[in-house]
């Protein structure tokens, strides 16, 4: 999916010629003439990345920035005519990405909204893989699994067989599945392994495990995880 790109400026011949230009580059595009239609043209169009001109009327390119600020934390490249040293560093302030002292070259303000929208993709973290059902929570980047705020010991094979179910949410796993996803190869006839190993981690996660209700047997068929399970009293 391509980045999209909101110009915020109050040349509409600027706004046009940038517009098609960043379009020819790969670029999904979004304008606006002034500091309200950009705030109203942000949260209509979710842009990626603004490009917002400093020297506007009404509310100018710092006011702009500032109430953008407060809508979504994205990208900014502000445009100015300006190139005194006391204006970038109020900018910067402002949580602006980048700063481009008019006039400037399409191609090179194309390679700055490059360089900036990688930058801020590698500072964002990425999102943990936790899975919480009833008291257990699963972290599958750490590989760990806690009851009840008590940290749970599984083997590397407990843990890889609870991964398998996870990722298929509440859906019924066939045993052939389950043996591929935790063995590979390796066991790929061996089915009773499995059911052995479900047994093993139903009683480590279990309240009751002779009265399974969070690792449930599908009969004739393999296993899943039950996600409906309140909490052990």
């Amino acid at each position: 999916m391509a980045d999209k790109i909101l110009i915020v400026d109050d040349d509409p011949t600027l706004r046009r010629l940038l517009g098609e230009f960043l379009q020819s580059e790969a670029f999904e595009v979004a304008a606006a003439a002034n500091g309200q239609d950009a705030l109203r043209e942000c949260y209509r169009a979710r842009p990626d990345l603004v490009v917002l001109d400093v020297m506007m009327p009404g509310m100018d390119g710092w006011e702009t920035a500032a109430r953008l600020r407060e809508l979504a934390d994205l990208p900014l490249i502000l445009l100015t005519a300006k190139s005194a040293e006391s204006d970038k560093l109020r900018g910067f302030r402002l949580g602006v990405d980048d700063y481009v002292t008019k006039p400037f070259s399409f191609a090179e303000l194309a390679a700055r909204i490059r360089a900036v929208l990688a930058r801020s993709r590698a500072a964002q973290p990425a999102a943990r893989r936790v899975h919480t059902l009833a008291d257990l929570t699963i972290d599958l980047d750490r590989r760990t699994v806690e009851r009840a705020g008590q940290p749970v010991t599984l083997t590397p094979t407990e843990f890889r067989l609870l991964e398998a179910l996870l990722e298929r949410g509440g859906q019924a796993v066939s045993e052939e599945a389950l043996t591929q996803a935790v063995w590979g190869d390796y066991k790929q006839s061996e089915a009773g392994g499995v059911r052995r190993y479900v047994w093993l981690l139903r009683q480590k996660i279990e309240p009751d495990p002779a009265n399974p209700i969070r690792l449930i047997t599908v009969r004739g068929f393999g296993s899943r995880l039950n996600w409906d399970t309140p909490p052990a009293a």
